[in-house]
């Protein structure tokens, strides 16, 4: 029986690398001649085995080795890339997924006792139309058609036609979901993205959840006037109010626990040296696993900006950009995960997950979904330099396997 072999992963990690990237970084950005170039070399990486392949309605692949049992665990990733972007960001999910699968066709004689399917997962970044979670977010049903079919990227082509182009019919994408009817279980293997496991030192880590988003613009109005002849006293300073809003958000995050606030983005008017801020326009993005305390992080938020406003003789209003409830995770299988790691590398840890993944549509959808993490260099992705220890790679690959053979067992058992 051939073993599991991870280093053949990274072996067709650094192929895929060479094929698809140049000196600034991995260039597999959906829907382009690259990202489907990169679709037909996947494809060939599941010869010889006896699976079958197929794209659905939105454009994501899948691979299915059938089971004694229709009943499917998942396994998933993403190959597509933003631009510039680091080489495991995705692709290590999805080749991973390649490798288990090579290995439980071997050990069950082509016929495990469930199915088992890969599924790469079509624009997970976004980095196109500014949407990210598409594929995913069609199969599972959640994507808001009307939305969406207005986008249009950098040069202006619309999102249906760029679909058009790689052969989607943007008004069937969501047909994709009957891709879930005998889904059990969905698995995931990521890089950290963040330098949470890199602290600790550990290679890997079993993921909690993704956390949940609350996004708001908040504008402060005051009044221009001269910055020369207006006496500090007499100022009504909209950037002065804004700007107590950066310790506050620190502080918010710091009372929640494991929570982030982050103000990305500060624009002001008149915007001259020679004026007090009439206006200031802030950006503040708060993420956290529990619900509860996200609501909590919100309202102290609120409750900040108008004690700074009303302490600086301003207004303030706020508007709603995004509010994304979190996607806490199946505790079973994250126990599962958990113990999947502990026997590859002797320790494991449990962490939420701040960025948004593929896996996040698939819990929303009622799939009983676990992740997996391991460990980024720098703590830093979505750029060239990102990285991972080879041997961690290796860890990886079998813990995700070990995983996969535990919830084939379960699923199997019930």
């Amino acid at each position: 029986m051939p073993a599991l072999d991870p280093r053949r992963t990274i072996r067709e990690l650094e192929e895929l690398r060479s094929l698809t990237a140049d000196e600034r970084g991995a260039q597999r950005v959906a829907f382009t001649a690259a990202w489907s170039r990169a679709r037909a070399w996947l494809r060939e990486r599941f010869a010889g085995l006896p699976v079958e392949l197929h794209d659905d309605a939105a454009g994501n692949f899948w691979a299915t080795l059938p089971g004694a049992s229709e009943r499917a665990v998942m396994v998933g990733g993403h190959i597509d890339s933003v631009p510039n972007g680091g080489w495991l960001d995705g692709c290590l999910g999805t080749l991973a997924g390649v490798e288990v699968m090579r290995r439980v066709a071997a050990e069950h004689g082509g016929r495990p006792p469930v199915t088992l399917r890969i599924v790469d997962w079509a624009d997970e970044e976004g980095a196109r139309f500014g949407k990210s979670l598409f594929g995913s977010s069609a199969c599972s049903g959640t994507l808001d058609l009307d939305e969406v079919r207005g986008l249009v990227d950098a040069a202006g082509a619309r999102l249906p036609e760029a679909l058009a182009a790689v052969g989607i019919d943007f008004e069937q994408i969501k047909d994709s979901g009957r891709e879930l009817t005998t889904a059990e279980a969905y698995l995931e293997l990521h890089i950290e993205q963040g330098p949470v496991l890199l602290d600790l030192d550990l290679p890997l880590g079993a993921v909690l959840g993704t956390f949940g988003v609350e996004r708001h613009a908040i504008t402060f109005r005051g009044q221009a006037a001269h910055s020369g002849s207006t006496p500090m006293n007499r100022r009504r300073d909209a950037f002065l109010a804004a700007a107590r809003m950066a310790e506050e958000s620190e502080e918010i995050a710091r009372r929640s626990g494991s929570g982030v606030c982050t103000i990305g983005s500060c624009t002001t008017k008149p915007g001259i040296v020679t004026s007090v801020v009439e206006e200031c326009r802030i950006t503040l993005d708060q993420r956290h696993l529990d619900p509860v305390t996200l609501a909590r992080m919100l309202a102290e938020a609120r409750a900040a900006a108008d004690r700074f406003a009303s302490e600086g003789g301003v207004a303030v209003a706020w508007e709603k950009l995004q509010s994304i409830p979190p996607r806490p995770f199946d505790p079973a299988l994250i126990d599962l995960a958990d113990s999947a790691i502990r026997e590859t590398c002797g320790a494991s840890h449990r962490l939420p997950s701040g960025p948004l993944h593929d896996a996040a549509e698939m819990a929303r959808a009622g799939i009983p979904t676990a992740m997996l993490f391991v460990q980024s260099l720098h703590g830093i992705s979505h750029n060239p330099i990102e990285d991972t220890r080879r041997e961690h790679l290796e860890l990886a690959v079998n813990a995700l396997d070990r995983l996969v053979e535990k919830t084939m067992q379960r699923v199997a058992g019930r």
